[in-house]
């Protein structure tokens, strides 16, 4: 047996797993499989924190299959999307194939009749996102009475999905669970409360710190106008010529930009929520064979892409969350390959990006294009509004005062009607009016 299976000899893997191990060239144990292949293989619950590209799968994949093929039982796995299922079913079917094993996709977007009739034929793993499953145990389609082992995977993203409550509901129909093994690139405080709900003791095992990039990622900042983007992206591209995947931060605007790269004669493909499952697996499996040279894709759509050869990484909008920056960049620069990053700003997301440097501890270098004018990297200056002279206010007459002046009325003359000078009594007269006639109380004859 040669040095590559003897490394994961040491973790306490089977001599039957060793030997399919062996048939699939695995190499070295990444570190999180290292140290979580053993934890789990003892039956203990495990709290891992692992950036992406990280080999998590196969971290909670081989003890899994090793253990279900000794106990019996089935295995949850739960992912945030479709895609990411997808790339699990796929990773774990070498595995499962030599143990006479097989695992089910129960994900949306795709008819349901097929679904019931692989979970009739009893998966040894099911591999599902939370809002299809849920689906399926409130029709129930699916039971999950002989679930032994529980693996949440990308939490975090599941959470932010908003999947927390279909979670906590799959979890209470898991009767006779003994292991969860949860990964996550973050630890948020719902998740923590989560785990110590659902989890036995569980070990914590931290590969790299929330915030913590792929070493072997080197990144770039420019900031320029959102009307310069497009005209950098394409020099950009030009410059490039591997494979780039690059993100937008909605679905409109990642099909705007895939139509205004292949208007410049490049192959590019897009995968957002619009598209439809068919869409975006036949995207995805085009980029992976070299069909599309660019694949845009929204963060949600982006967490099942798996592809070791990506050069290049676009952030052409920023994220709406600093921690998605890392989960993007970390899509380039796998497997030990150099891969780059590069995001473009805006003058007045500043502060954006001091969130984004806060949190991997690094300030991102800035570049600039000879082509592209530079825009500078402050807040917007408001346009200054028309100073206004201040009304001037007119003193009311004292309430208490003999004379009032203010009820409408009109200037005193220099002289009366007739001629004679405006005295004081005269005025008084005019203010009060004429005097009323006293009504006689004597009654006419």
């Amino acid at each position: 047996m040669n040095q590559i299976t003897e490394t994961f000899c040491q973790l306490g893997i089977s001599p039957d797993m060793l030997a399919v191990l062996d048939r699939l060239n695995f190499h070295t144990p990444t570190p999180i499989q290292h140290q979580a292949i053993p934890v789990a293989l003892e039956g203990k619950d495990i709290m891992g924190i692992a950036q992406t590209g990280t080999g998590k799968t196969m971290a909670f994949g081989i003890p899994a299959v090793q253990r279900l093929a000794c106990g019996g039982g089935q295995a949850l796995v739960l992912v945030p999307t479709r895609e990411l299922a997808t790339q699990v079913h796929d990773a774990l079917g070498p595995l499962l194939k030599p143990f006479r094993m097989k695992s089910a996709v129960i994900i949306g977007g795709v008819k349901i009749g097929g679904q019931i009739k692989d979970l009739k034929s009893r998966p040894d793993i099911i591999i599902a996102t939370p809002g299809r499953l849920n689906d399926h145990l409130q029709q129930k389609t699916v039971s999950l009475e002989k679930v032994r082992l529980v693996i949440l995977d990308e939490a975090d993203r599941m959470f932010d999905m908003g999947f927390e409550p279909q979670v906590r509901s799959i979890l209470k129909y898991v009767t006779k669970k003994e292991q969860t093994m949860l990964f996550s690139a973050t630890m948020p405080p719902a998740i923590l409360k989560l785990a110590f709900a659902h989890m036995k003791l569980p070990i914590t095992i931290e590969i790299a710190p929330t915030g913590t990039t792929t070493k072997d990622v080197s990144q770039e900042l420019f900031v320029v106008k959102d009307t310069s983007k497009t005209d950098l992206l394409h020099l950009l591209l030009r410059q490039y010529r591997g494979t780039v995947l690059i993100f937008t931060r909605t679905k409109s605007r990642a099909s705007s930009v895939t139509r205004k790269i292949r208007r410049i004669g490049i192959t590019a493909a897009e995968i957002h929520s619009n598209r439809s499952m068919s869409q975006r697996t036949a995207a995805l499996e085009g980029f992976k064979r070299g069909q599309y040279r660019v694949l845009v894709a929204t963060d949600i759509a982006a967490r099942g892409i798996d592809v070791s050869m990506i050069e290049l990484v676009v952030n052409f909008d920023l994220p709406d969350d600093a921690e998605n920056y890392v989960h993007r960049i970390g899509r380039t620069g796998r497997a030990g390959k150099e891969g780059h990053a590069i995001t473009l700003a805006t003058p007045t997301q500043t502060k954006d990006i001091r969130k984004i440097e806060s949190l991997i501890n690094m300030t991102l270098p800035r570049s600039r294009h000879p082509e592209i004018e530079e825009a500078a990297e402050s807040q917007p200056t408001e346009t200054p509004r028309p100073v206004r002279a201040p009304a001037r206010k007119v003193k009311k007459p004292y309430k208490g005062s003999a004379v009032k002046t203010a009820k409408k009325r009109k200037p005193a003359k220099e002289a009366t009607q007739s001629g004679g000078p405006l005295t004081p009594e005269v005025a008084f007269a005019r203010f009060r009016g004429p005097r009323k006639r006293r009504r006689s109380t004597r009654k006419r004859s």
